[in-house]
């Protein structure tokens, strides 16, 4: 009777090392099905490299063990297992036993990192103004950034020039793009408002392969991550594809409902400064509108648009994006005015409830007013991220002598709550160096 009892325990041993020998097979063929051919695990960390086209920084953004010298490779080459207990493994490997997880490895596999999609158009005398935007973007965001950088061909040596400089931060990509605009209409575009300034419209018809974006003019300055305005793409429903914040919180001093000559969103209409967008549902969207009774898609809808209203239209492309979103209101997603915050909430008086709670989140200093003495608070505030540079003392000690600048300004309105401008950038900082080394 011991004997079949010791024929049966040897049995059931070697059959389930066999059991543990078959799983191992199958996860190195699925491993090496998947990842065309056993390349290193780190290869997918820095995927989001790839492309990148003219001018693209190279080598940014890099994570996992190969960007953190000294930490090897979990098991070495996956290829490699030691049956060995975890105990006897060699020093360079970091305490896992390869034969025991063998079986596992298929869904151990890094994801690829995913990128925030930036856009912004600049002509002119643009590009100090939007270098301090992707400045302010790229000091407090979490994950790496692709920047699309539409400008005229005079401003692309200078933007290749400073971005090259940028390029020890590894924490961005760019790209840079001439100006364009449909070839039958080019002229009538590019005077449209200010020069350039319609070119936002062409976005999703160019930037074919990216799914979503957020646009932001040149006079926006970020003052905390723009991982947080990208999240809100997450809170989208199922028939929306963009997000504005209001033209106006207070009727009294609204333009659109006081002035316009054509349709437009809500009760004050909508300010396309600062514009989060799924283009991948705007490309496929059919749109109402007041031309035809027959559904447009987005590169069919804009000229007609612009044909019946040129002469109704003050501002451009903003004017058109409220007709499209007047007849289409299910499709816009609006967010608090402290995510565009402009002269406008606090030049009579402070009419942003939001950013009297929580600060403001994203400051936009339309009408000039970075560049001149009408609002002083919004010009300390550039200036202030103008002149700061990316080591972490710069960063830390950003914050008092800007405030010392605000308190200067409390004869005017926005000055008088001159807190709202520093309480969300400080909590910025604080939570930039509160993070670990490898989320910076």
């Amino acid at each position: 009777m011991r004997r079949y009892l010791r024929v049966v325990v040897l049995c059931v041993a070697c059959g389930f090392c066999s059991l543990l020998y078959a799983f191992s097979q199958l996860a190195v063929s699925l491993e090496e099905g998947a990842g065309g051919g056993g390349g290193k695990p780190q290869a997918a960390v820095a995927s989001w490299l790839a492309g990148g086209g003219r001018g693209a920084v190279r080598g940014a953004g890099v994570a996992g063990p190969a960007a953190h010298p000294g930490v090897s490779d979990r098991c070495k080459d996956f290829s490699l297992c030691y049956w060995n207990p975890y105990w006897m493994l060699p020093s360079d490997v970091c305490g896992m036993n390869c034969f025991w997880e063998a079986a596992f490895r298929y869904s151990l596999k890094i994801q690829p990192v995913e990128k925030m999609h930036l856009a912004v158009v600049a002509c002119g005398e643009r590009l100090e103004e939007t270098m301090t935007m992707l400045k302010s973007a790229i000091i407090f965001s979490i994950k790496p950034l692709q920047f699309h950088i539409f400008a005229e061909d005079q401003l692309h040596h200078s933007f290749k020039g400073r971005l090259d400089n940028w390029s020890f931060l590894q924490t961005f990509n760019y790209t840079l793009y001439p100006i364009t605009f449909p070839s039958e209409n080019a002229a009538e575009w590019k005077k449209l408002f200010k020069p350039c300034a319609s070119q936002r419209l062409f976005l999703p018809l160019i930037l074919k392969e990216v799914d979503s974006l957020l646009y932001v003019d040149t006079d926006i300055l970020f003052l905390r991550p723009v991982d947080d305005i990208w999240s809100l793409l997450k809170k989208f429903n199922s028939t929306q594809i963009a997000a504005m914040a209001p033209e106006h919180e207070e009727p009294r001093i609204g333009w659109y409902n006081r002035f316009a000559r054509h349709p437009y969103y809500g009760k004050t209409g909508v300010n396309s400064g600062v514009m989060l967008m799924n283009m991948t549902r705007m490309r496929r969207k059919y749109f109402k509108n007041d031309m035809t009774t027959v559904r447009l898609q987005w590169g069919d809808i804009l000229m007609p648009l612009l044909k019946k209203y040129k002469l109704n239209i003050t501002w451009g492309d903003q004017d058109l994006l409220n007709i499209v979103f007047f007849h289409n209101p299910e499709s816009l997603f609006v967010f608090p005015c402290q995510w565009n915050y402009r002269p406008d909430h606090c030049i009579y008086g402070s009419n942003c409830q939001e950013a009297e709670e929580e600060g403001i989140f994203i400051l936009h200093g339309n009408r000039g007013v970075y560049h001149d003495d009408k609002q002083p608070a919004f010009r300390a505030v550039y200036e202030a991220l103008r002149n700061c540079s990316f080591e972490d003392d710069n960063i830390r000690s950003l914050l008092k002598p800007l405030e010392l600048e605000l308190q200067k300004t409390v004869h005017t309105y926005c000055g008088k709550i001159y807190k709202i401008f520093i309480k969300q950038l400080a909590k910025s900082v604080r939570d930039r160096y509160a993070r670990s080394p490898k989320e910076k």
